[in-house]
């Protein structure tokens, strides 16, 4: 039996910093004849993600991402009408019959991504939806850092933390720029690893719904290699578990005291060469400096999102833990990483006493 799907992203409608979720869309409408309905952030939501909910896990090394909303903002949303070849399309504040050339109505929510995978599952489309597929993002999710900040397995979790199966899926940005010819086989190997996940999808003792998998992190290298007939391998992996340092970058404004001392940085940001991991398109505002402010003398405190990537893009291969899906897109693998809805906490403390449900420190 089919999957009745909600199609959620965190990179907002079809446009240059959102580039495949159409294809992705016309793929499970038309390929797999799926029923799909689209509801996305009316513009980018990348790094959203806010880890907030805690559960036991059988494993150590299971961090996961997080989900924010905006509680205690008004969520409006409006409709959007894709048309052929780009899924570029139209805005309109009412519902109404598709014109010419449209392929479908989507929803537009000035909220985070797990904002529309909520307001879908619950007020949009109760009890309809089986299967939630957020992304695909532009750019990868692999890793403890990258997935711990992404609006698209936030996405995901909603959808898990409301009991609904829930697939993230990441292209993870190698060739700059990515050749069009990529798109249509990573949809088609997304479609086929959604596919066989939803007909032989896993099971957890400790999951949240019926003891199964709570949901999947699939990562995609847009590599010149998925145009060969075998394709790429696809493997299951565990999460690379790593960590990041600045973020952010102090900007100097025109207002600021002349006393104030700005270290210029050095070589170009990780983050323009990977467009897909800025919070905001554009460049900086006219008149403002970028830099480290030191703390030699009085500054404003206006920062900008603006980081190094190297670390977490390009390790080294020997840095990598085999089976990782940090590992497995180095070596141009695909990968699915089984997740839980939830901070994992180690099973183990040496210094704990008692039985496993009443464990007492003694100090």
């Amino acid at each position: 039996m089919s999957p009745r799907v909600l199609l959620v992203n965190d990179d907002g409608p079809p446009g240059p910093q959102s580039p495949y979720i159409y294809g992705l869309y016309r793929h499970l409408i038309t390929n797999l004849r799926w029923d799909v309905k689209v509801v996305v952030p009316s513009s980018q939501k990348s790094w959203i993600g806010e880890s907030k909910q805690s559960c036991p896990s059988s494993r150590a090394d299971a961090p996961l991402a997080g989900k924010a909303f905006h509680i205690q903002e008004i969520t409006r949303g409006r409709y959007y009408y894709p048309k052929e070849p780009d899924g570029m399309g139209e805005v309109s504040s009412a519902s109404r019959p598709l014109s010419e050339g449209e392929v479908a109505e989507w929803v537009l929510l000035d909220g985070t991504p797990a904002t529309c995978t909520n307001i879908a599952l619950h007020n949009l489309y109760p009890g309809t939806i089986d299967l939630v597929i957020s992304g695909p993002n532009l750019g990868r999710n692999s890793s403890a850092a990258l997935a711990m900040s992404s609006g698209t397995i936030g996405a995901a979790m909603s959808s898990a933390l409301s009991q609904i199966r829930s697939v993230a899926i990441s292209y993870g940005t190698v060739l700059h720029t990515t050749p069009n010819e990529l798109f249509g086989p990573a949809n088609i190997l997304s479609g086929q690893i959604i596919q066989y996940l939803w007909n032989n999808w896993g099971k957890d003792i400790g999951g949240i719904r019926n003891g199964e998998i709570d949901m999947y992190n699939v990562n995609i290298p847009m590599i010149m290699e998925l145009l060969n007939p075998e394709g790429i391998d696809v493997h299951w992996t565990h999460m690379w578990r790593n960590s990041y340092g600045r973020l952010f970058k102090a900007i100097l404004t025109p207002g600021a005291m002349s006393t104030t001392k700005v270290v210029p940085n050095k070589g170009q940001d990780m983050a323009r060469q990977y467009p897909a991991q800025q919070s905001e398109p554009g460049g900086d505002v006219e008149g403002d400096v970028e830099g480290d402010v030191s703390r030699d003398g009085p500054a404003t405190l206006v920062f900008k999102f603006s980081p190094d990537f190297q670390p977490l893009i390009t390790p080294s291969l020997g840095s990598l833990p085999v089976g990782s899906d940090g590992w497995a897109i180095a070596k141009g693998h695909a990968s699915i990483t089984p997740l839980r809805a939830c901070f994992a906490h180690v099973d183990h403390d040496p210094a704990a006493i008692g039985p496993e449900s009443v464990r007492i420190l003694k100090l």
